[in-house]
């Protein structure tokens, strides 16, 4: 029981952070290699 928990809450949680990357609106944006952006944390 706890072993599949485990299991069940580990993959749980690797395909929520995958989807939530996955969403990210820089994703299909690059900067050029001198650029530098500043963090965007709590901002959308």
């Amino acid at each position: 029981m706890i072993d599949n928990l485990a299991l069940g809450l580990s993959h749980g949680l690797l395909l929520l952070a995958a989807f939530l990357l996955l969403r990210r609106d820089d994703l299909d944006h690059e900067s050029r290699p001198g650029e530098t952006k500043r963090a965007r944390f709590g901002k959308r």
